[in-house]
């Protein structure tokens, strides 16, 4: 993003979440077949380059995720979190008193989803600026078309390498990988100071996972331990037994793996059911509930490093956290809170720019350019606590936790629980 030279604290006056209806919003949620939330939007938005959307009384944000494939599983707590903004921020008067409007777009989970998505939010929808993709490997290819329209974008779960360096229209909520994950091989090691062996497995077909896996190595050995073998797979395989065996045959005592949600959790449950005993950390591509459906059990003790916790002190995420609580009868993940962050920031940088120069008074053109310029120098006190941004876009972000899966004997239900 472009540079900037001073941030200004943009005020939250922050009270319970309403989970009513949200003033100027049209989207509506139905189930799939598969039980994935798939979201469809009634835009009316007109081509004419002046609109913002304000003159049909609402602002239009793109939401690019995956609502679709296996990604759904992470995409879908994107739309959760999302939403929970929409109705908050709407609750509280939007924009100054013009409400805002999520344009969801199904990004699916490869990078084909991901530009198409783009091109209709951008080209069709009108939005001012989006949120997502889902996946570091999606935003390589379809952050770039934002680039080039001069529209804002904010990763809401774009953790690799390289992410804010794509353009002067890109930044992340997300946490990089270089900070985060390290923190669950630290916690590896109080649990066993022992540990020597580790091995590692990786979905070399996905970009984030590649970028993961290089992180969670050199930690190994800066740690000082072993690296006995890497095992590499597609985040499309469903039978991980030569790489689990491989791996067991060199009796290693922690299993790192760098994948998505149902190929990790696939991984987990067969390298338990061949007899592996030792611990297992888990990359942010498994860190979200709906992992535990697939290794049920068998994904117990499994330690992930986590961005956002929901016993962060603060009311706006005791607000979101209860509003989440009630809707979904479950603590929320951190890809719910980092989407809930990246509205909020697109928000609260409209409301400082509209009391600038009132935004429904901007050509879109110009309003995408502000925006931009104005969300690099706000400060936001969110779910993730407080946050703002480098000059190219890197959340700047201090509190980081580990989590490990507690799960029933009989599988049926489990959680993370926060390591102090």
């Amino acid at each position: 993003m472009n540079n900037a030279i001073a941030r200004t604290s943009a005020l939250l006056s922050t009270c319970a979440l309403l989970l009513t209806g949200c003033g100027g919003g049209t989207s509506t949620v139905t189930n799939s077949p598969t039980n994935s939330p798939s979201i469809t939007s009634n835009n009316t938005s007109t081509n004419t380059p002046a609109t913002t959307g304000t003159s049909l009384g609402a602002i239009p944000i793109g939401i690019a995720v995956a609502q679709t494939s296996n990604v759904a599983l992470l995409g879908q707590e994107e739309v959760a979190g999302a939403k929970l903004a929409e109705k908050y921020f709407n609750s509280k008067g939007g924009v100054n008193g013009t409400p805002i409007k999520l344009v969801f777009q199904d990004t699916s989970g490869d990078e084909a989803g991901a530009i198409n998505a783009f091109q209709t939010l951008i080209n069709k929808d009108k939005v001012v600026g989006i949120v997502g993709p889902t996946l570091s490997q999606q935003a390589f290819s379809a952050d770039p078309i934002g680039e080039r329209s001069k529209v804002p974008i904010l990763g809401p779960s774009n953790t690799a390498k390289g992410i804010p360096e794509i353009g002067d229209y890109v930044a992340r909520v997300s946490a990089p990988v270089s900070i985060v994950a390290p923190n669950s091989v630290k916690a590896a090691l109080k649990q066993n100071p022992q540990l020597k062996k580790v091995a590692v497995f990786y979905a070399q077909n996905d970009a984030f996972s590649k970028s993961e896996t290089e992180i969670f190595q050199q930690t190994v050995k800066d740690q000082g331990l072993e690296l006995v073998t890497v095992q590499k797979f597609q985040t499309s395989d469903t039978d991980f037994t030569s790489q689990a065996t491989n791996a067991i045959n060199l009796k290693p005592d922690l299993a790192i793996i760098s994948g998505l949600a149902t190929d990790g959790g696939n991984l987990v449950r067969q390298l338990r059911e061949l007899g592996y005993k030792g611990l297992i950390v888990g990359g942010n591509g498994l860190n979200t509930s709906n992992l535990l459906p697939v290794c049920k059990a068998l994904c117990d003790g499994v330690l992930i490093a986590q961005a956002y916790s929901p016993e962060h002190p603060g009311e706006i995420n005791a607000a979101f956290r209860k509003a989440y609580t009630e809707e979904y009868k479950k603590e929320p993940p951190q890809f719910s809170a980092q989407a809930f962050t990246a509205v909020q920031v697109y928000v609260e940088a409209l409301q400082s720019l509209d009391k600038k120069s009132k935004v429904n008074k901007l050509q879109l053109p110009e309003l995408r350019t502000q925006l931009n310029q104005q969300i690099l120098i706000g400060e936001y006190n969110t779910p993730l606590g407080v946050i703002g941004f480098t000059p190219i876009g890197e959340i700047v972000q201090k509190d980081f936790y580990v989590a490990q899966i507690k799960m029933a004997k009989d599988g049926s239900q489990g959680k993370f629980t926060f390591l102090k």
